[in-house]
């Protein structure tokens, strides 16, 4: 087989879908040497995240294609540069993608939450131009991949999709996500002047991940801790930071904004719980890490959440502060519950991999290539 997947989505502004493709392609030249990939990189678009010159495989080519995200031209300029490669697959990560190809191809969405949330698209062309986009790039493919059960339901449900068209294949964990202990936890606290055993919370401040809701309830937990808060900050969105003045928590609540990849496995590791309360992911990656790390977890038993952490997390009803406030009195309260979670966290994240979601992933594509 001759697959590309398109790289382009390997930069700043898709940081989860970039993170998905970097790890993705990464282990697919790995599980199937036999196999040629090619990785299409737009080299002008801004990549602080991941260094492209450590993918050296030899049946792994990155091929310079200078059309950028977000534009007509990928529509008539990437099907040209799959003609002259001859590919006999192309792997589109995002579901805005060339439509009409001269060869198969696939899609992997990720969620619904711009039909879930239309809030965040308040104007009605941009809402028009998702539900379009999305509907074409199903129309177009010969098979459209999930990260999640959950997030395969909500296609079904919310576009009308065949279930026999939908694959889920899960993300997986990187192999630097594991208990860090000592001088390298240390370090980072120091770094970023943190108190030991935080309370952690990884993402963006988007109103799904409920974040106003997570400041209420720590508010009324009965701790010493402080809440740290890291992640990408849409500055649309400033309620949380509102909530934590009016109830007067500046000194137990830490913004720390976007952590470089690099710091966070030391930051999570440094954490006595994370805290995951969101009211949709469609798979919901820093739960898998922070539980590869070896840190509790207690989470929201809403879309793919429960799926992903298995009987690891305390899982809790998102709109509930109160019930969210007493789990976290509960695993804050009891050491020997904190020791369990932890082993059971790492047995739950080793159950995901990027080699299981190549594998499963070189699975959909050769099913869809035997057609």
């Amino acid at each position: 087989m001759r697959i590309a997947i398109d790289g382009r989505y390997i930069q700043d502004h898709f940081p989860g879908i970039g993170r998905y493709t970097y790890n993705l392609v990464q282990a697919l030249a790995k599980a199937a040497p036999e196999d040629s990939f090619v990785l299409l990189h737009n080299p002008q678009l801004v990549n602080t995240r991941y260094d492209l010159k450590i993918l050296q495989n030899p049946n792994l080519k990155i091929v310079p294609v200078e059309v950028p995200t977000f534009s007509l031209a990928e529509e008539w300029r990437l099907p040209s540069v799959v003609r002259h490669l001859r590919l006999n697959l192309l792997h589109s990560p995002y579901y805005i993608k060339p439509y009409l190809l001269p060869c198969p191809s696939l899609v992997t969405i990720h969620d619904l939450i711009p039909k879930l949330y239309p809030q965040y698209m308040p104007s009605l062309w941009k809402r028009a131009i998702f539900e379009v986009t999305i509907r074409l790039a199903v129309a177009s493919v010969r098979r459209v991949i999930c990260v999640s059960q959950s997030a395969r339901d909500d296609l079904v449900r919310l576009l009308g999709v065949a279930p026999s068209k939908v694959s889920v294949t899960p993300e997986g964990v990187d192999e630097r996500f594991q208990p860090l202990e000592g001088e390298v936890v240390m370090r980072l606290r120091q770094r970023y002047d943190l108190p030991e055993g935080y309370i952690l919370n990884v993402g963006v401040n988007k109103p799904h991940k409920n974040l106003v809701r997570l400041v209420e309830a720590f508010a009324k937990v009965k701790t010493g801790r402080k809440l740290v808060l890291a992640g990408k900050e849409d500055p649309r969105y400033r309620e949380v930071h509102e909530v934590v003045e009016q109830l007067s928590l500046q000194d137990r609540v830490v913004f720390l904004g976007q952590v470089p990849e690099d710091d966070l496995p030391a930051l999570y590791s440094g954490a006595a719980l994370f805290v995951f309360p969101s009211l949709y992911e469609g798979f919901g990656l820093p739960l898998l890490e922070a539980m590869a790390c070896g840190v509790p977890v207690v989470c929201s038993s809403t879309s793919s959440l429960p799926e992903i952490a298995g009987r690891a997390a305390v899982t809790v009803d998102p709109l509930d502060a109160s019930q969210l406030t007493r789990a976290l009195e509960w695993v804050l309260g009891d050491a020997d519950l904190r020791a369990s979670m932890r082993e059971e966290g790492l047995k739950q994240a080793a159950r995901f991999s990027w080699e299981r979601t190549a594998k499963e992933t070189l699975a959909v594509y050769r099913q869809v290539l035997s057609r």
